[in-house]
C-alpha cells in the first residue's frame, strides 16, 4: 500500500514529440531525479509534492502520470487477470467516475476500444468485490483517468494525476483555425530565448497573434506564473484521489498564487500582439482577460500589409504564421511570407525573430537565412522553429560577405571551366532540389576527366574528395589541377567552409580513423523528417552516404508496423528512417564504437528512445550465424572488402555474399523483404540464389538526379521468401 507518497516515487510526464529535452530540464529544476527521456515522455521520481509541483508548473507536459502496474502480455485474458491485481481500492472508491485511455496495439490486442474495456472490467470488479458497488464510467468528465499504454508488448496501467491535458491552461475561450497549443507555445518561447531576452528588458511581438496564446504565455513566462494557476475551471484529477494530501496541495497552491501576484507586480515588459481579423482580436481580448492579464498584454486589430517599426529598440518577434497544404492555399499564402520577410528586413534591426511552419517552401518566401533551427511536431505535423539573429536579407549576405571576401584573383582557364560545370551542375538540379527540399546533394562527380573530385554540397558547406592520380599523370600536374579545384570551388561559393580530402581504399580499421583536421565542422543536416548528424572534417566518410537517400527513403516509407533490422548500420540514417516510419522496433548492428556512439547522437537528435532502437556492438558475420530474432525489413550493407582486426574473418562481399544473404533470410519473417545493396562496381549476384529466393535488382529505382550520371555507385536487390 502506498499510503501518503512522502518517499521517492516513478513518475512519468508525457509531452508532444520533440519537447523531451526540454522537459526533462524543466523536471530537473523543480527537483526531479533520476531523469530519463523516451519518445514524447520523460521518466524521474521524487516525492508526491513533485509530482503536483510538475502539474501546477510544468509549462511542457501534457500529462503526469503514476504508473501502477506493468507487465507482459502473452494473452487477452492477461489484461483483465494482471489488473485485478492492482489495489484499485486504495486510490478511488465506488462513488467516483472513471475513464480508461488505452493507447497502442498488438497481434493480441488490434484495437483500443477492447483494451480499455478488459482493463475497465478489471477495475470495476476489484472496487466491486471490495465495496459491493461498482464505479460508473464517464468518457466525457471523469473524476479519474486510467492511462493504459501497450507497447512491445508490455502494457503499462497508471493513473492520470492530471485529470484534463496540462495543456489545456483554462484560459482559452475556443481554438481559432491557426491555433497552436499552449504548452507547443511556451516550448517555442524557450527555444527562442524568451527567458533570457525578458530578463534583459526586451519586448515580445506577434505581428500574426491569433488567439494570442503566445503572449500569453510569454507574459507567464516573464512574470514566472506557473500555468496551472489559470485551471480554475479544470479540475486535476489527483483531487477526488484517495491519497490525495490537500494540505499539501494547498501550501504549493498558494504558493504558486503568491508568485503570480509578486510576478504581475513587477511584469514591465511591452508585450504586444496585432490581428487582422477583428473576431480573433475579440476572442484574444479575452482569452487575456481569463488569463488574469489584462493590462501587461496589448492587443490591436492590424493586417501585416499596415505594419511598421517597433517601439522597442530590441525583442523577440515570435509568431507562428498559417501553413496549410490544402489544394491552393499554399500560392494565397506565399504573399503573408513574402511581406513578413519584408517587414523584417525593413524594421527590425537589433531584434530577433523566431517563426514556426510546417511548410519550408513557404519560409523561403521570407528571403532570409535563419541562425538555428529546430525540429517540433504541431501534432503529428512535422514542423520546424526557424530563428533568426540576423535579418538582412540573403542577397545582402552574401553581398557582405563578397565585401569582405579577399580580393577576386583571375582564374585560370582550367578553374574558369570546371567553375562553368559547376554552375550548369546546379542549374540543371535547382528545380528537383527546390521540390525535394533536399540539402545535401552531389553537384560534381569527375565531370571533366581532367578534375577528378566529388562535390557534395551539406547545407552551405562543401565537402570534396580527391581522386587519387592516375600513375601515368605527374606529381607537378596533379597539384596543379587541385589547386585549380580550389579556385574555382572558392569562386563558386565566396566565404562558404570547403573540406578536402583524398579519397583512397581502405583497409583494416583504417577507414574508422580521424583525419588530420586542425577545425573539426560537426553540425545537424536534415534528410525528410529525419535529423543527422555529420562530420565533414575527421574522417574519410561524413556519416551519411547521400547516394542512398533513396532507398532510406524507400526504408522510412516500408517500416511501418515493422520489425527492422540495420546490418552494417553505419551511424544508423537509415534506422533513424525507419523509426520515424514507424517502425514497431529497430535493431542495428555494426562493430564500431565510433560509429554506434555516432548512431546513438542521431537517434537523441530525434527524439528516438535507445529502449525501443537498440545499439549493439558485434561481427554482422558472426551475428547472422548466432544472432536471434526475427524481422519484416532487413537493410544488408556491408563494406566491399574489410580485413579488420575486429572481425573473426576477411570479409569479401562478392565471395561472402551468398551465405551473408542467406544468413539474413533466416532472419526474415515470410512476407518480409531483405534490401541488399553493395557498393562494388564489378559485382555480380550469385544466380544460384535465385532459386532459393525471389530476387529483383532495382538499382535503377536507388538514383535520385543528383547520381544520375553515375549509377554504377551501388547496386541495390529486394529479396524476398519464395511463396510455396
Amino acid at each position: 500500500m502506498l499510503d501518503k507518497i512522502s518517499h521517492q516515487q516513478a513518475w512519468l510526464a508525457t509531452c508532444p514529440k520533440g519537447l523531451e529535452a526540454l522537459l526533462a530540464d524543466e523536471l530537473s529544476a523543480l527537483g526531479a531525479e533520476q531523469i530519463k527521456q523516451t519518445v514524447a515522455a520523460v521518466h524521474f521520481s521524487g516525492p508526491l509534492a513533485l509530482a503536483y509541483r510538475a502539474c501546477l508548473w510544468s509549462r511542457l507536459a501534457n500529462r503526469v502520470l503514476l504508473p501502477l502496474t506493468r507487465f507482459e502480455l502473452h494473452s487477452a485474458d492477461d489484461i483483465y487477470n494482471q489488473c485485478m491485481e492492482v489495489p484499485w481500492e486504495e486510490h478511488l472508491s465506488a462513488a467516483n467516475s472513471i475513464v480508461v485511455d488505452f493507447i497502442g496495439t498488438s497481434r493480441l490486442i488490434d484495437h483500443t476500444t477492447f483494451g480499455a474495456q478488459r482493463v475497465k472490467d478489471a477495475l470495476v470488479d476489484r472496487i466491486r468485490k471490495v465495496e459491493g458497488e461498482r464505479p460508473n464510467v464517464d468518457l466525457h468528465n471523469p473524476d479519474l483517468r486510467i492511462q493504459a499504454r501497450l507497447h512491445k508488448g508490455v502494457l503499462t496501467v497508471s493513473l492520470d494525476l492530471s485529470g484534463e491535458s496540462l495543456h489545456r491552461r483554462g484560459y482559452r475561450s475556443e481554438q481559432s483555425r491557426t491555433s497552436i497549443k499552449e504548452n507547443l507555445a511556451a516550448a517555442l518561447l524557450l527555444r527562442s530565448g524568451w527567458p533570457e531576452l525578458s530578463k534583459q528588458g526586451c519586448a515580445l511581438l506577434d505581428p500574426l497573434c491569433g488567439d494570442a496564446t503566445i503572449l500569453i504565455e510569454g507574459a507567464m513566462l516573464a512574470a514566472d506564473i506557473a500555468p496551472g494557476t489559470a485551471r480554475t475551471e479544470h479540475h486535476y484529477g489527483f483531487l477526488v484521489w484517495k491519497q490525495h494530501e490537500s494540505e499539501l496541495w494547498e501550501t504549493l497552491e498558494k504558493e504558486a498564487q503568491k508568485k503570480k501576484q509578486d510576478g504581475l507586480e513587477a511584469l514591465r515588459l511591452d508585450i504586444c500582439g496585432y490581428e487582422a481579423n477583428p473576431r480573433v482580436v475579440q476572442l484574444a481580448l479575452q482569452n487575456i482577460q481569463n488569463a488574469g492579464l489584462d493590462g501587461h498584454i496589448r492587443i490591436a486589430h492590424k493586417p501585416l500589409q499596415q505594419f511598421g517599426k517597433p517601439t522597442a529598440e530590441k525583442g523577440l518577434l515570435l509568431t507562428s504564421p498559417p501553413y496549410f497544404e490544402r489544394p491552393g492555399e499554399q500560392r494565397n499564402l506565399e504573399p503573408l511570407y513574402t511581406k513578413l520577410g519584408q517587414v523584417l528586413q525593413k524594421n527590425f534591426d537589433h531584434w530577433r525573430a523566431a517563426v514556426f511552419t510546417g511548410n519550408t517552401e513557404l519560409a523561403r518566401e521570407m528571403d532570409l537565412s535563419p541562425s538555428k533551427q529546430y525540429k517540433l511536431f504541431n501534432g503529428t505535423v512535422p514542423c520546424k522553429l526557424l530563428i533568426f539573429d540576423d535579418l538582412r536579407s540573403k542577397s545582402a549576405l552574401i553581398e557582405q560577405r563578397l565585401k569582405t571576401a579577399p580580393p577576386k584573383q583571375e582564374l585560370s582557364e582550367g578553374a574558369q571551366m570546371l567553375l562553368n560545370r559547376l554552375k550548369k551542375n546546379q542549374r540543371r538540379l535547382a528545380n528537383w532540389l527546390k521540390q525535394s527540399d533536399i540539402r545535401c546533394y552531389r553537384l560534381y562527380d569527375a565531370d571533366i576527366p581532367e578534375y577528378a573530385v566529388a562535390v557534395d554540397l551539406y547545407g552551405e558547406a562543401l565537402h570534396v574528395q580527391e581522386y587519387a592520380a592516375p600513375n601515368t599523370i605527374p606529381e607537378n600536374l596533379a597539384r596543379q589541377r587541385f589547386t585549380e579545384v580550389r579556385q574555382a570551388l572558392k569562386a563558386y561559393r565566396p566565404g562558404a567552409q570547403i573540406f578536402f580530402k583524398e579519397r583512397r581504399k581502405q583497409k583494416g580499421s583504417n577507414q574508422y580513423s580521424k583525419q588530420m583536421a586542425l577545425n573539426s565542422k560537426v553540425f545537424t543536416v536534415h534528410e525528410s523528417p529525419a535529423a543527422l548528424e555529420v562530420n565533414l572534417s575527421d574522417y574519410l566518410d561524413t556519416g551519411l552516404f547521400i547516394d542512398h537517400r533513396p532507398v532510406r527513403n524507400m526504408i522510412r516509407q516500408m517500416a511501418k508496423g515493422k520489425r527492422f533490422l540495420n546490418l552494417f548500420c553505419y551511424t544508423a540514417a537509415a534506422s533513424i528512417h525507419a523509426a520515424l516510419g514507424g517502425a514497431e522496433k529497430t535493431l542495428s548492428i555494426d562493430m564500431s564504437n565510433t560509429y554506434l556512439d555516432w548512431a546513438r547522437r542521431n537517434f537523441e537528435l530525434n527524439g528516438l528512445s535507445e529502449k525501443q532502437n537498440p545499439l549493439m556492438r558485434a561481427d554482422c558475420l558472426e551475428w547472422l550465424k548466432r544472432g536471434i530474432g526475427e524481422f519484416d525489413l532487413i537493410f544488408l550493407d556491408p563494406p566491399t572488402f574489410s580485413n579488420s582486426k575486429k572481425m573473426q574473418a576477411v570479409l569479401d562481399v562478392q565471395r561472402d555474399h551468398p551465405e551473408m544473404i542467406r544468413g539474413a533470410m533466416q532472419k526474415l519473417s515470410l512476407g518480409g523483404t531483405l534490401l541488399f545493396s553493395n557498393n562494388f562496381r564489378k559485382f555480380k549476384m550469385d544466380p544460384d540464389l535465385s532459386d532459393e529466393f525471389v530476387i529483383r535488382n532495382i538499382t535503377g529505382q536507388t538514383f535520385d538526379p543528383d547520381f544520375a550520371r553515375n549509377q554504377r555507385i551501388h547496386n541495390v536487390w529486394r529479396i524476398e521468401h519464395l511463396v510455396k
